[in-house]
């Protein structure tokens, strides 16, 4: 059984399918500036919810100034998104490393138009370098239905 939980959570959060704990390296000081995440085509994020651990494959994006935001289609109708209280702890891996961070919805309009547009240049970015097609316009508008949550380093305890 043991065995079973450590190969599962060693390989998942796939696709879609999400995963429970994220292991790998931690990096224990905290991080100011997010503009690496925009090397990567998808964080992977560790929540604790009323079911226990749970992590999954999630756009993530930096802003110029370096604030990282993840990023949730219909996000009302995701378990996850409704489980992210309060500067709820988190843990975020990038390319193996695992972050101790600290989530919070964004609710200001402002700030979501940001997170936005920080999302749509990165996947333009993305897109041209790796020819998919998939990026969005740069005028396309944010989608009513569309979460984000910022993200802050958090101590390692």
């Amino acid at each position: 059984m043991a065995a079973g939980f450590v190969g599962y959570s060693a390989v998942c959060p796939c696709e879609r399918t999400p995963g429970l704990v994220l292991f790998g390296t931690v990096h224990e000081e905290p991080v100011t500036a997010w503009h690496f995440a925009n090397d990567v085509p998808l964080c992977q994020v560790q929540i604790r919810t009323g079911l226990g651990p749970r992590a999954m494959n999630i756009n993530c994006m930096a802003t110029p100034d370096g604030n990282l935001f993840l990023s949730c289609s219909a996000g009302a109708g995701k378990y996850w998104c409704g489980q992210v209280g309060e500067n709820h702890p988190g843990r975020l891996r990038l390319a193996g490393v695992v972050y101790p961070v600290v989530l919070n919805r964004v609710l200001d309009n402002a700030t979501l138009d940001a997170a936005w547009a920080a999302r749509v240049n990165k996947l333009q970015v993305l897109d041209a370098s790796s020819g998919t097609g998939t990026a969005r316009a740069p005028d396309e508008p944010r989608p009513d239905d569309w979460w984000s949550f910022s993200v802050r380093s958090r101590p390692v305890r």
